[in-house]
């Protein structure tokens, strides 16, 4: 027993044995329905990460079998999901060009780190600390996020050129301004696919593979009309002199900028060697070099930046000629007379070691690498690493609190346990194996649970038929998938995350609760504004709301009560209740602790001046959940300076923890125990039968009460 205990602790897909072959049955249908439905949108999350599309596959086989096989869910569906994907590139691309080595290195990096921060957290069984990541501000993010998401697909859906800066809403504002460039073919495909997809959807045995159905409409469709036309050329081939210089400009100071990384590259490295040895001169020496170095860059970058931004705006009309062989460009409107060209537009769409990648029709997947993804260790550095860090953080945070919403979700209909912990480390365990074959970070997706849930998956065989499925896509059908056209998948993601924009959410959590509107709104605004780095939203939201939390119990409401008519006692404000000249009873609705036991004090000092007549203080508790030294402290000097000037002061309805606290501290015997009551009425009943008779021993008789006056309060303080 307790070695079944122990091998189901580290390899809790045992669980799922014994199988019999109608569940077996019903999880291969569940996962190769999943698989259908995940391959296009897989390829499409990836190139919201700014990833080669074939990575969503690669992060849809891997993880997707170690997170079922390790997680706790059985239903839960772990691969590439559209807001994961978007914090990905925000994480990343201030650091490489997309698509580029070093951004692949640095992706795998931090998959790595988001799999090492989840399992560590699972191990430790440090899953609550999701809890301070508030609803309301993943509320507030995923709504931004969505917003994000969107505006990021106007590119691929227009045909349109988009920059990528480290202000997501002015490359969004410039790319407005390439509106007229519009490529009419690129348009006209999204708006097919879109319309295909959503009347598919209302088919019911259409519904499920409505994306799959409209990826292979419309690469059919793309391959039968020639949709895709690109070609290569250099500065020499363009017709147009000052064209061709300022193209020639923009490669010099690409190569420039090239061996200014390098450079830097090389003097860190030596500042690190420097460090080591404790050489200080070096160390500063060093540090101003690759300061000085950096504005260099900054001014390069800038200056291409600007250029890269006049060259999109150039068109060129080709001469005829083979698209993959060498022609003269000319600027629009600008042919000789007598020379034939292709009839084609083409644009620039960017200059890579030289070499100017022309683009003269729509954008479409190409060739995407046969086989499974090679086993590649992701390139560790110091610096990278602190760099990554805090993105890696909360990609890892957001990431769990999707999936356990999920599997929680999930749980609830298939009546099975959801452990949070070991769904950290499954998922962490998703990630760090993803890291090492060329995976992003993966999580659970909402889309793939419920198909897996809809399709009758009982163990988690489902998500490893599903990855099976995918392997066998990736070694046999990626040829077929060639020319499937980049603004299908913009409109599959964009349809993807039409659901994760809910201004009905965001108004609900606003009337429910103030203090958490404003940390959605605020979080959904700083997204906003800060995306791409989408990380700061997140934390800023996260620090507000326990701020806000933190300020809230610092001012806990405080009722004064009065008897109402059938004897109970009743908040005196609100029924309308007169005072009595016999008790003034106040209810303290918080936990007493340092922040808010000045709050407390005032509270009970002007409640007592304000009825002077009453010689008796009850002190209702039912709220008070918790009591730290600090309040312990300020019940003491209250009952002293309250019976110094002839208060009786009573206690109801205390709470165990309450009462261990005032026994151990030793006020439990100062106040007397004939003070404390289980219930108010108690206390009510005790003080009315017994006041008025009170004998000179007894611990209600009050003493002799000094002058009242309305400043009670304040001599109270003296």
């Amino acid at each position: 027993m307790i070695a079944s205990s122990w091998l189901l602790r580290f390899f809790p897909f045992l669980a799922w044995f014994p199988v019999n072959s109608i569940i077996l049955r019903g999880d291969l249908i569940a996962g190769i329905t999943g698989a259908l439905v995940l391959v296009p949108k897989a390829m499409a999350y990836a190139q919201l990460a700014g990833l080669p599309v074939y990575f969503g596959l690669y992060t849809a086989f891997i993880p997707a079998i170690l997170g079922a096989l390790w997680g706790s869910s059985r239903q839960l569906a772990t691969g590439p999901v559209a807001i994961v994907s978007l914090m990905t590139a925000a994480a990343v691309v201030p650091l490489a060009m997309p698509g580029s080595e070093d951004f692949i290195g640095l992706v795998l990096l931090l998959t790595l780190l988001v799999g090492i921060i989840q399992f560590s957290l699972g191990a430790l069984k440090l899953g609550t600390i999701v809890n301070f990541v508030s609803h309301p501000v993943i509320l507030g993010f995923m709504n931004a996020a969505a917003i994000i998401i969107a505006l990021s697909q106007l590119d691929m859906l227009l045909g349109i050129p988009k920059g990528r800066s480290d202000f997501f809403l002015k490359d969004i504002w410039e790319m407005l301004g390439y509106l007229p460039l519009t490529h009419l073919p690129t348009l006209a495909m999204s708006a097919f696919a879109l319309a295909l997809m959503l009347v598919l959807k209302k088919i019911p045995f259409l519904s499920k593979p409505s994306i799959l159905i409209a990826v292979i409409i419309t690469t059919l469709i793309s391959y039968a009309i020639g949709f895709e036309h690109k070609s290569h050329g250099v500065p020499e081939q363009i017709a147009d002199p000052a064209t061709r210089s300022f193209v020639t400009g923009y490669i010099q100071t690409d190569a420039q900028i090239a061996a200014i990384n390098g450079v830097i590259t090389a003097r860190s490295a030596a500042m690190r060697a420097a460090e080591k040895e404790h050489s200080e001169r070096s160390v500063v020496n060093l540090s101003h070099q690759i300061d000085l170095l950096h504005i260099e860059l900054a001014g390069a970058e800038q200056q291409n930046k600007k250029r890269m931004h006049q060259l999109r705006r150039v068109t060129f009309e080709r001469g005829r000629a083979p698209e993959d062989e060498a022609a003269l460009l000319y600027l629009t409107g600008q042919v000789p007379a007598g020379v034939e060209t292709d009839g084609r537009q083409w644009h620039i769409k960017k200059i890579e070691n030289g070499t100017l990648n022309l683009v003269g029709g729509g954008d479409v997947i190409g060739k995407v690498p046969e086989g499974l993804p090679a086993f590649r260790i992701p390139t560790l550095g110091l610096d990278a690493i602190l760099s990554l860090l805090s993105a890696a953080l909360i990609i890892a945070l957001v990431a769990f609190m999707e999936s356990i919403s999920m599997a929680k979700a999930l749980a609830a209909n298939s009546k099975q346990r959801v452990d949070p912990n070991q769904e950290l480390i499954g998922q962490g365990l998703s990630n760090l194996g993803g890291a090492f074959f060329q995976c992003y970070p993966a999580c659970g997706s909402f889309t793939g649970s419920a198909i897996n849930l809809q399709a009758g998956a009982k163990t988690g065989f489902a998500m490893v038929f599903n990855g099976l499925f995918v392997a066998v896509t990736l070694l046999f059908l990626t040829p077929l998938l060639y020319h499937l056209p980049k603004a299908v998948l913009a409109v599959i993601i964009l349809l993807a995350v039409a659901g994760l924009i809910t201004p009905a959410a965001l108004r609900h959590t606003w009337r429910a609760s103030r203090f958490d509107g404003i940390a959605a709104l605020v979080t959904f605004v700083a997204t906003l504004a800060f995306a791409p780095h989408l990380d700061k939203g997140v934390m800023i939201g996260a620090a507000l709301a326990i701020l806000l939390h933190m300020y809230h119990t610092m001012s806990p409401r405080v009722a004064i009560l009065g008897r109402f008519k059938d004897g109970t006692l009743r908040d005196a404000k609100v029924n309308n209740l007169p005072a009595s000249d016999v008790i003034t009873a106040v209810r303290f609705d918080g936990r007493l602790y340092f922040a808010n036991v000045s709050h407390f004090e005032d509270a009970i000092l002007e409640a007592v001046a304000a009825n002077p007549a009453a010689p008796y203080l009850l002190i209702v508790g039912n709220g008070i959940n918790d009591l730290d030294a600090s309040g312990e402290e300020v019940i003491h000097h209250l009952v002293d300076r309250l019976n110094e000037n002839g208060t009786v002061v009573l206690f109801a309805g205390l709470k165990k923890q309450v009462l261990d606290v005032i026994r151990a501290t030793g006020l439990w015997e100062k106040i007397g125990a004939r003070r404390f009551f289980a219930t108010s009425e108690q206390a009510l009943q005790a003080i009315y039968s017994r006041a008025e008779y009170a004998d000179e021993d007894d611990p209600f008789k009050p003493p002799p009460r000094a002058p009242r006056t309305n400043s009670l309060a304040t001599k109270l303080h003296d």
